[in-house]
């Protein structure tokens, strides 16, 4: 075997490493995510955590708002964890970058996986639930949330093995231009759900024109700069 082989073979063999420790953390990860949503679940809506949801916002008792906080402020730790898990992973922006899309990816759709573990919930792909309170309330089927994470997961798996060969993926100012605009389409569908969960026709307010055409943008845009490098 050559020597540049053999390097790109330890490359291949090290990024393997890597990946293989990241999905372990993001698998457990997501278990400590879904064990709090079980506990949240039974002191927020003992009765059952239905759509539309019967009480939700500000206009509610000092204890929920208080919980309500603390739930943001946990949101926002597990963010600083999953960046942390990259910056530790990756070598390079580009790398981190990657792996953050990783590591969310399969965390969310993990956190999925063990609810249905746990409490049997959801019962179907297109049941609704809350994603995110930061900075408003993102709430969509569950089906959406899935479908960006297995794009994020292919997107960032691409990098990180295109880096390995040593043939990296590059994103010009543009490409990141359009994947910011592709992820504030998608987060702003997102928000316009989150912001009718209480009301009874809450389902017709998640617009699927809108999810498609951030999910399509950011797709492309992620093709184009592979085609180009």
């Amino acid at each position: 075997m050559s020597k540049t082989k053999q390097l790109e073979s330890n490359r291949l063999s090290e990024t393997l490493r890597r990946f293989c420790i990241v999905v372990v953390f993001s698998v457990a990860f997501a278990y400590i995510e879904a064990a709090v949503v079980v506990y949240l679940r039974e002191i927020f809506y003992p009765a059952g955590f239905t759509f539309p949801l019967p009480q939700f916002g500000i206009n509610v008792s000092p204890l929920w708002r208080r919980l309500l906080l603390t739930e943001a402020g946990r949101e926002a730790a597990t963010m600083v964890l999953i960046l942390t898990g990259c910056w530790l992973s990756g070598r390079n922006r580009r790398q981190r970058f990657a792996y953050f899309l990783i590591i969310f990816a399969i965390w969310d759709i993990f956190y999925y996986v063990w609810l249905k573990v746990l409490v049997d919930w959801p019962a179907s792909i297109m049941d609704w639930d809350i994603l995110f309170l930061m900075p408003l309330t993102w709430a969509s089927p569950i089906l959406a949330p899935v479908l960006v994470s297995l794009a994020m997961l292919y997107i960032g798996s691409v990098v990180i093995y295109r880096d390995a060969c040593g043939r990296p993926v590059r994103f010009s100012l543009i490409d990141r231009l359009g994947l910011c605009i592709a992820v504030l389409v998608l987060i702003f569908g997102f928000c316009v759900g989150g912001s009718r969960i209480t009301e009874p026709g809450f389902a017709s307010h998640f617009h699927w024109p809108i999810f498609m055409t951030g999910a399509i943008l950011a797709l492309a845009v992620f093709a184009k700069c592979v085609l180009k490098s």
